[in-house]
Formats: C-alpha cells, structure tokens, sequence
C-alpha cells in the first residue's frame, strides 16, 4: 500500500516530468476473493494493483494519461504523454485552474480487521453456510471478499489529499427448486454477521420452493432495501447540476418543486457512520454533506467547480476526475427512514406482494423516470398481515416519480448492497399501487 510520503515522491517525480500545471491522482488497491459455488469452494484469488494518473492542464486545455508503474521512466512517459495529448486538444473556455490547497473533515474507514482477513477466515464462514445448505437440502453459491484502497489527489498548486479504507462483502444465493438470496457490503468486518444473512437466504429459498403464479396488475408492494436501492439508485445522477443543466435530468425545470411525498428526504453525506468513500471529490474539493429532497421537495442539487461557476453557485465536492462528460454525482444517498419494522409493515398489509431484490432493471423514460424489470430470489403474496406464499416473478413497469409519492411507510434505514457493488443508506418501504405487469418464465 502507498503512504503518504511515498505519493509525494510519486508526485515530485511526475512534475519534474509535467507541465507548469499537473495533477496526479493515486490509487492502490490489495483485494483478496473466496468463490463458492455447489457447496464448495472453487476459487480463492488475491491480487495487488497501482493506478497512476496524470492529468496536464496546458492554456485551456486538459487530458490525462495513466500507468501502472512507478519506476522514472514510466512516470516520465505518463507525464509527457498526458501534456502532449493536452496540447493537442480543443480550448475548453470552462475549464478552471487547478484548486488550491483544501482542509478535509477526516473519515476513519480503515480497519485492520476488514484488511487483514484471511483465506482461513473467509473458508471458514463459507463452511458455516454450506454445513447450513447441507442441512437444508440447498445448494450455496456467493463470494465473501475484502479489500484495502490507498487514494490519493496531489497537484502543482499545493493541493494534497489522501483517504484510506476497508471494503468487504459477502453474498450468498440457496438453490434448490427456489432462490434465496442475501447480501451484506461493509467497511468493517466487525459489522458483517454472516450467519444472519445465510439464515435469511436459506429461510427465503425453503419458503419460495413451489411458487404460484398470481394474475399481474397493481398491488401494494413491500420493498425491503435491496430492492429500493435496485431502484432509487437510478436516480442519483438526476441530481447532479450538469444532468439538470443539459436538461438530461428528470428534475429539470423542478428546483424548489414538490416531486415526492412528504415522508421523502434524501441526502448525500459522505461522512455518514454507514457510508464509504473519501472526503473530496475528483478535483480535492472538500465534500459537502447536502440535503437534496426535503420532505418531498427538490431543494439542492450537487456541483462541480466549472458547473458551479455557470450556475451561479457553490461548488459541493462532488466533481469526478476530469475530464469527463458527467460532471458530478452524489456518491453517498441516504434516504431517511422511518420507524416501522418489516415484520409490521407485513403485519398491517391485508393484501400485497413482498419483494427481495430486482435484476434487469433499464430505463423505459427517463424524464419520467420509468423504470422496467423482474423480482427475483424470493417474491412472496401477502394476506392478512403474514406472508401465505411465494409467488412467480413478475415483471413491472414503475415511474420511480409515482413510486416515492406513493410510500405508505417507511422502515430504518440501512447500509444496503444490490446486484452491483454499489451501496447506499436506504430503509424498507411499503408503497401503494406498485405496477406489475407479467409473469415472467422463471
């Protein structure tokens, strides 16, 4: 892993080989991986790798250069590469000087616990779940990795920031005539339990054994935070200025507007005890805890420096490393929750379906935010206040708009991991008129 001293030799290196104006953006990553499929393992990988890019800025110009290496020669080539390709670029009249030296909030996400777990470790809690699925009848399959990230951003103007952390995760899907599935993305190890999240793939794939098909339509919908995040994680780049000034945002035109229901407040806050992610953004500007929806209505956006600068606002320290054609993103949503329970939620719905977790998910309208795809390991119809049976996956075709200004109540929000490894701090939702509209074949 690279300490900071060593970044600052990695970057003194680089300007002696750069132009007057020369960012270097730094990351090392030691990741390990335990596969489990057919109970049993069949795949333990472990790797190490150094990114180092080099971006010049030369008379209104900008490009990046990167390499793998840090030996002279390979930094000389970085540098001299990304300032020839400057040169050879189109002025760009929004393109600012590099920022001067920032103050950071500190973040404490590194845990020697997550870092240092070892294959020993990882076989052993795979074991716990393939003795469960043996005794279940099932089959397990999932991975339970870890990981330790070094970044760092430097430039000629002073600026240096540097972030550490931990990231694991551990999934696991029971097969047997059903699915079960479980999920659990975390920065310390001591805030991972294994054990419970293979009770509850394992207690799902016994109860979704022979699902019954049920007739499509609209249907109060139990949503636990997997599933919302599958959903509402479309939304994170309608909030970014660039997506609203491009008017390629569903919230164009709506800045101070009622969009949601008012049990809806969202934010993105980086220094949230469940969030991950390094205090500054792609260009080492400070990042902002910002409020975006305040009980349902639409009251910040997120900004880059130039995107704030042609606004007419403040830059948030939400900018990606440029150049790029995005502009910013709110990396870290939180949803606010609420106080109610899954198992109440379920208890108080006389009729409705409860769902897992979607896949295939793609956009049908973008402005209105239209969203298409299918549940998946686990979906089950609710009667009465208590799960009766599991149900054939179905298809939907939801406007997330209509979905969160239909959101009859609101569970805690948690740490949550979907079918990509992306997070957010999301609760459970219970939401009215939730348009399915097919079975589908599996």
């Amino acid at each position: 892993m690279l300490s900071e001293a060593r970044c600052r030799e990695i970057f003194d290196t680089v300007r002696r080989f750069g132009g007057e104006e020369t960012e270097v953006f730094l990351e090392a990553t030691r990741s390990a991986l335990t596969r489990f499929a057919n109970n049993t393992i069949h795949q333990n990988v472990a790797e190490e790798a150094l990114h180092v890019s080099v971006r010049a800025l030369v008379e209104g110009r900008t490009a990046r250069a990167t390499t793998n290496k840090t030996d002279e020669a390979s930094l000389r080539r970085a540098a001299e590469r990304a300032l020839a390709s400057a040169r050879l670029q189109p002025r760009n009249p929004d393109l600012l000087p590099l920022p001067e030296p920032q103050s950071y909030f500190p973040v404490e996400r590194f845990c020697e616990q997550t870092a240092g777990l070892t294959p020993d470790t990882r076989a052993e809690a795979v074991a716990r779940v393939v003795k469960r699925a043996d005794e279940s009848g099932l089959v397990a399959a999932g991975i339970f990795s870890n990981t330790a990230v070094t970044q760092a951003l430097l430039n000629s103007r002073g600026l240096f920031a540097f972030h550490t952390e931990t990231r694991g995760e551990f999934s696991v899907t029971f097969l047997n005539g059903g699915s079960g599935w479980a999920k659990g993305n975390f920065t310390r190890a001591a805030h991972l339990d294994v054990e419970a999240l293979a009770a509850r793939a394992c207690e799902k794939a016994l109860a979704n054994r022979e699902p019954r098909e049920i007739p499509p339509g609209r249907y109060t919908v139990i949503l636990e935070p997997a599933a919302v995040l599958d959903l509402v994680g479309f939304l994170f780049y309608d909030f970014a200025a660039t997506a609203v000034l491009d008017k390629r945002s569903c919230f164009t035109n709506r800045m101070g507007q009622k969009v949601f229901g008012d049990n809806i407040s969202i934010y993105d806050d980086v220094y949230h005890p469940l969030q991950s992610g390094a205090p500054w953004d792609g260009e080492g500007i400070p990042r902002q805890a910002v409020q975006l929806v305040d009980h349902g209505d639409l009251c910040n956006l997120v900004y880059a420096r130039h995107t704030a600068r042609k606004m007419n606002a403040l830059p948030t320290g939400h900018g990606l490393l440029l150049p790029n054609e995005y502009g910013e993103a709110p990396l870290n949503l939180v949803f606010a929750g609420g106080d109610t329970s899954l198992d109440e939620m379920i208890r108080t719905t006389e009729r409705g379906i409860l769902v897992t977790r979607l896949w295939y998910i793609r956009e049908v309208d973008p402005y209105e935010k239209i969203l298409t795809g299918m549940t998946r390991d686990g979906t089950f119809l609710v009667e009465n206040g208590r799960v009766h049976h599991a149900v054939r996956n179905l298809r939907f075709n939801q406007s997330l708009k209509e979905m969160l200004n239909q959101v009859e109540l609101l569970g805690p929000a948690v740490r949550a991991a979907g079918e990509e490894s992306f997070e957010m701090v999301i609760p459970p939702m219970r939401v009215a008129n939730f348009h399915f509209t097919e079975v589908t074949k599996y």
